[in-house]
């Protein structure tokens, strides 16, 4: 107890409790502890109060705290996402990665009788949405462990627990419950306006904004709520969590395509750290395709962030994507399924198809050509798809095949993991499971690749880019470990990796720009790394939704794809270089 500082007398005791319980992993013991108390008890005060000290021990580390006050389930599980580094996944993704990880998990859920957002009556106003699809199928896997604020609710009564309770009295010199929330003609009276009566949400304080829209619900007034959902501002800057709940409602009118337009965008929005321009950038590049009007509304202030999309395919997934070489080529993709397809670098619109051989999956593309492509399969060997046969390249690419086929199959075993290629010239890189990566040349046969051995572990993604003028060819890795790696060929790799994080690289790509070569890097926690590599500056962005394959063009159009669909963003070079 000497990391903790004292506790008041009255729930000195609580305290003790609280942390035996967690320090003691027993498997005799429930999983769950339920803080029980009655309004200003010392609820909060306590679990502040075990925060201070929890770090200072791994058996008492808390590994997520989302306080549940107004939340819905996956607004819950974006921010427990965040803390636990998958990035912001829904309840069922969430789920599914705590299953997998293993390793053994301390959850905070405070003011858990408090959360539900929406209308009255709706299964999400209600804390037992949160229950049975979120908290108790974690509590379901033997390595996770929760303390529960529940109030005077009997919230998870029926459920094997332990308790800590504070009791029914309110805390020595507790303050007195605040008066009733304001209503809705009161809030939206204290939001700053235009001359013409437009409301500036930017000004309103963060009261008004997370509380206007659930005021309007309470009221059911439909004008209200309406104004609220069609207006560009409030979506920026209002409560994601109240947004959604309101947009999951059917019985609700809502704009045009607001709907999906929405569910891209909210689990990044409900981030309290993005700024406004940055919101604006999300919403617009969600909106693309789908709200015209909403896009060209959000766009002159997207236009001030790093990036601003473009174009989009929303609901196109896309499991591997490559920029054939030169100047306005084409886009090359593949489906989950092995499709593959050839699109229009500069609006995304579909313009031929390709055929591939029956089976393939494909994880990486590189093309020498537009007739001449070498596909990495996601179980390891690479494949020659050619128009013609006998042509250069594919032989060129049917001995970078066949180099690999071999070493597949030979005592190493060392199985290709990732493949990128260069968009302004015919070169790839192949990363395999012993964290080797392979330098080829697509158009000029090689007996064998440069190689070195960059990472100790596999490699999770590849990326190389030459430029001619000074003659030099940068390669950038990334490992499993979550280290990317740089390695310019004419002389040996860098003793320490550019970047390392507790996530891992889904996809890289590289180019040389206008302002220099830059490094585009997703990850797998939902966030996005830009590095302008001359200068080592870089910006931390978020991805509108999970990536799997990058590919940057030399004017600096980021195209970004995965399984929910593909999208374009065109980068502010200058701010990079800057």
């Amino acid at each position: 107890m000497a990391a903790w500082p004292p506790l008041p007398p009255h729930c000195a005791a609580a305290g003790h409790a609280l942390v035996q319980w967690v320090a003691t992993a027993d498997t005799d013991r429930s999983r769950l502890c339920v803080l029980r108390g009655g309004r200003a008890s010392g609820k909060s005060h306590l679990l502040a109060w075990f925060l201070i000290g929890a770090a200072s021990h791994p058996s008492t580390t808390a590994h997520a705290t989302v306080p549940a006050q107004g939340l819905i389930t996956d607004a819950v599980a974006w921010e427990m996402g965040r803390q636990l580094g998958y990035g912001p996944v829904p309840a069922h993704r969430l789920l599914v990665r705590i299953a997998a990880d293993q390793r053994p998990l301390l959850l905070l859920l405070p003011d858990l009788h408090l959360a539900g957002r929406g209308p009255a009556g709706q299964p999400a106003a209600s804390p037992q949405a949160i229950l049975g699809n979120l908290l108790l199928p974690l509590l379901a896997l033997p390595h996770v462990r929760v303390i529960a604020e529940t109030g005077e609710s009997g919230l998870l009564a029926d459920q094997e627990h332990d308790v800590v309770d504070l009791g029914p009295s309110p805390f020595p010199g507790a303050a007195p419950p605040a008066d009733g929330a304001p209503d809705f003609v009161a809030l939206r009276g204290s939001v700053p306006a235009t001359p013409d009566g437009r409301p500036i949400w930017a000004q309103a304080s963060r009261p008004v904004r997370e509380g206007i829209l659930d005021a309007a619900l309470e009221e059911q007034d439909g004008k209200a709520i309406s104004s609220l959902l069609a207006d560009p501002g409030f979506l920026i800057h209002g409560s994601a969590a109240a947004i959604t709940a309101a947009l999951r409602t059917p019985e609700i009118a809502a704009p045009t395509g607001l709907r999906p337009i929405w569910e891209r965008a909210a689990p990044q929005l409900s981030s309290i750290e993005h700024d406004d321009v940055t919101r604006a950038a999300l919403l617009q590049a969600a909106a693309l395709g789908t709200s015209p009007a909403l896009s060209e509304y959000l766009r002159p202030l997207a236009k001030q962030h790093v990036w601003t999309a473009t174009w989009a395919q929303h609901g196109l997934p896309v499991s591997a994507q490559c920029q054939i070489p030169g100047n306005d080529a084409p886009l090359v993709t593949a489906d989950p399924l092995g499709r593959l397809s050839t699109h229009n670098s500069g609006t995304g619109q579909r313009n031929g198809t390709l055929s591939s051989p029956t089976g393939i999956r494909p994880a990486g593309i590189a093309a020498a050509d537009r007739g001449a492509l070498l596909v990495l399969d996601e179980d390891g060997p690479l494949h020659v798809l050619a128009s013609d046969d006998e042509d250069t390249a594919a032989t060129v690419l049917g001995n970078i095949a066949d180099h690999h086929g071999q070493t597949l199959l030979g005592a190493g075993n060392l199985t290709p993991t990732a493949l990128g290629s260069c968009p302004q010239s015919p070169l790839a890189a192949v990363g395999d499971s012993s964290g080797a990566v392979h330098v080829w040349s697509l158009t000029t046969y090689q007996p064998a690749p440069r190689s070195r051995r960059l990472h100790s572990v596999p490699v999770s993604a590849v990326a190389c880019t030459q430029d001619a003028s000074e003659g030099m060819t940068f390669v950038f890795s990334s490992g499993f470990d979550g280290t990317i790696r740089l390695w310019e060929t004419s002389q040996e790799p860098m003793d320490s990796p550019i970047d390392q994080r507790p996530a891992v690289v889904t996809a890289l790509a590289a180019a040389i720009t206008a302002a220099g070569p830059v490094l585009a890097a997703a990850w797998n926690d939902g966030e996005l790394h830009l590095w302008h590599i001359s200068s080592g500056k870089a910006e931390v962005l978020p991805l509108l939704y999970r990536c799997s394959a990058l590919a940057l063009s030399a004017g600096g159009q980021l195209m970004v794809g995965g399984p929910d669909g593909m999208y374009a963003v065109q980068l502010r070079l200058d701010r990079l270089s800057n």
